[in-house]
């Protein structure tokens, strides 16, 4: 199948050039629990409705879509310590573990989310090839001089005798303008990360007490030696023309110098201990904040240092600092022994970077290939790894994954890396999908619903299609969903349905009218003719136009250009009216060849949207998997027969739909 990589130009329209071979990855669910909706719509939707577009685009033998249970970390090990004391759980962190990532991939499999592979960073097989490719990544970094061994105070509940992992420490976030109302042990719920002793008013959640702080040695990746690299790379992304603004105005934000923020109202004691600081420079900073920028991070901390002691509060902001790799969490990735420093574990956010490698080597081994094939998919300048995420998590794909995977190159990386070395992927991150206007978080105030609860009121095809039409590459957009909103009022319409209607009501429509008239007057066949020059120039200009939107990961607008294809087949049957007996028969036979080229071509477009459905189209064409592939989108019907005039579709009984809608919206 043909990847384009000679741009085609059409009507004097360039088609976008797309790589031979590409993985895409969603984001890795946490272990401690099954998939809320924001899991399922605020990304693997997306992911999902890429995937098949390129499938379809490319070849299914030309993409790897990939994802899997995270399985280690603080908040598994805090789940399943509250579970099992409440009695709501009972069996070892690995039998925890295992029931929640079956009943994920039971979730994702009802949404048609087409994994390839659906893995486990810590069960069975796919924990050995995590294992070794932590290692390998550990050691090379070290082996060029990225590491830094670092000792830092960590924190540690007296009372019970043990460090607290990253989610037994609660306080308020030290990032200046961080709005979180939730900050663990060295991140907050918005993704910052800080020094744990910046945390504000740590608790522990073990006890209720403030924790004291003890030194913990741990290996560090140089983030900030890559900054130059990165910076470069960061700032010639808008070029591309298909990366997320967002993104990288997100990005951006952390090549600021060493800053420290301090209010106003401490000017005072600020200008007592002056002398004493680091050599700085003072600005005005937002509010009512003054900023004192340093030359350097050790500058910095010198400084935080001495306004510590002088209690003066203070917050930093959002320079390049080295990334912590590895930790003393007992559930968790093992880590190699280094210089003498083992027993080891990695920290959850760095091998839950390389993870989608890890499932792409299981899934080439599960094909019966070479595990160490990964390197033809992420290695390669003709593959390109496409990563959904959530906006909270850019900093640490966008920056420190990066900085990683440079650093494997060798001492002197190179900023576009060469054949056969770890590529930068394109991150493709989304914002947040709102419930009721609010964020919704397992562990805040306002509870996401789970994604298997929304099926008692919705199909998967609806669903999908509501997801996929919220534009959550531009803002966060509120889900609300009728069944599920105690202010809703009883006459108003369900803002979930709207795009559901769509399939159930005007698709379901156009492909049954398209059937029922062949039936009835063509005994099943399809009719032969030429298609009128307008519905082709019609509909090679729909096909051009969702492909563009496709390539800029615009999948909203992709969604509303099928969208309005769909209704002008509706609008040009209804002009004509070929099911009438009255009807011309020259004038029923023209419609009916145009209609079913447009069914045909909507089929391809919403096929990446409703794949439930539109397969059934296929089947009752009684066509093969060709139906789908994008060298062939501006055939016609005619060109997938092997003999047009004998060529019968399959029999449509009535009132069989396409899309069905979900039980709970048919009238008893």
């Amino acid at each position: 199948m043909s990847d384009l990589s000679t741009p085609e130009v059409i009507k004097g329209r360039t088609r976008p050039h797309f790589p031979k071979r590409v993985v895409i990855t969603g984001g890795m669910p946490y272990g401690n629990k099954d998939l809320h909706f924001g899991h399922v719509g605020g990304v693997f939707v997306q992911a999902d409705m890429f995937a098949r577009f390129l499938r379809d685009r490319m070849g299914t033998e030309n993409v790897i879509f990939v994802s899997g249970t995270d399985c280690y970390g603080s908040p598994i090990v805090e789940a399943h310590r509250e579970m099992t004391e409440s009695g709501a759980f009972e069996g070892s962190l690995e039998d925890f573990v295992r029931a929640n990532h079956k009943s994920q991939l039971k979730t994702l499999e009802t949404y048609h989310i087409s994994l390839n592979l659906f893995a486990a960073s810590g069960l069975d097989r796919f924990m050995d090839i995590h294992r070794e490719l932590g290692a390998f990544l550990l050691e090379t970094l070290h082996a060029h001089g990225h590491l830094e061994k670092r000792t830092v105070p960590q924190f540690y509940d007296a009372e019970r005798k043990t460090f607290l992992n990253g989610r037994q420490v609660l306080g308020r976030c030290p990032i200046q303008g961080c709005r979180s109302v939730k900050a663990y042990a060295d991140e907050c719920d918005l993704g910052h990360q800080f020094d744990p002793k910046d945390l504000i008013d740590p608790r522990s959640t073990l006890t209720g007490k403030r924790p004291e702080m003890r030194d913990a040695t741990n290996w560090y990746v140089n983030v900030p030696a890559f900054r130059a690299l990165l910076q470069c790379w960061v700032e010639g992304l808008p070029a591309s023309g298909n990366w997320r603004h967002f993104v990288i105005r997100s990005m951006m934000e952390h090549f600021e110098p060493p800053i420290i923020h301090i209010t106003r109202d401490q000017l005072e004691a600020l200008e007592a201990v002056a002398r004493l600081l680091p050599a700085h420079n003072q600005q005005e900073g937002r509010a009512k904040s003054l900023q004192l920028v340093f030359n350097s991070l050790e500058e910095m901390d010198a400084a935080r240092a001495i306004l510590g002691t002088h209690a003066i509060r203070y917050r930093t902001g959002k320079t390049l600092v080295p990334f912590r790799l590895t930790g003393n969490l007992a559930w968790g990735l093992p880590a190699p022994e280094l210089e003498g420093l083992g027993g080891l574990t990695f920290w959850v956010w760095p091998e839950s970077l390389w993870a989608p490698i890890s499932f792409t080597a299981a899934y080439l081994e599960q094909q019966g290939g070479r595990k160490e094939d990964w390197r033809h998919w992420w290695c390669s300048k003709d593959a390109k790894v496409y990563q959904f995420i959530g906006e909270d998590n850019v900093f640490f794909y966008g920056l420190p994954e990066m900085a990683i995977f440079l650093g494997t190159q060798g001492p002197r990386p190179n900023g576009d890396p060469p054949e056969g070395q770890l590529q930068l992927p394109h991150l493709i991150a989304n914002c947040h999908v709102l419930f009721l206007d609010r964020k919704a978080s397992s562990s805040g105030s306002v509870k996401p619903p789970m994604a298997e609860e929304l099926l008692s009121f919705y199909t998967p095809d609806q669903l999908r299609a509501h997801f996929l039409s919220l534009g959550l590459g531009i803002r966060s957009v509120s889900f609300r969903p009728k069944p599920l909103n105690p202010k809703a009022r009883e006459k108003e319409g369900d803002p979930v349905l709207k795009e559901a209607n769509l399939l159930s009501n005007a698709f379901n429509r156009a492909v049954r009218s398209c059937f029922y008239t062949a039936q009835k007057f063509y005994d099943g066949k399809l009719p032969t003719g030429e298609i009128r020059a307008e519905i082709l120039e019609q509909s090679e200009t729909a096909i051009l136009d969702f492909e563009a939107a496709m390539y800029r990961h615009e999948f909203h607008q992709a969604f509303a250009i099928a969208a309005r294809y769909i209704r002008d087949i509706n609008q040009q049957w209804s002009q004509s009216k070929p099911y009438s007996d009255d009807c011309d028969p020259a004038v029923r036979k023209q419609a009916l060849i145009d209609a079913f080229h447009m069914v045909r071509v909507a089929a391809v477009l919403m096929h990446p949207v409703a794949p439930e459905g539109t397969e059934m189209i296929r089947e009752y064409l009684k066509l093969g998997e060709e139906f789908w592939c994008w060298d062939r989108i501006f055939d016609p019907l005619y060109a997938f027969m092997e003999d047009p005039e004998t060529h019968r579709l399959k029999f449509l009984a009535p009132r069989v739909d396409f899309f069905e809608k979900h039980p709970s919206q048919v009238p008893a």
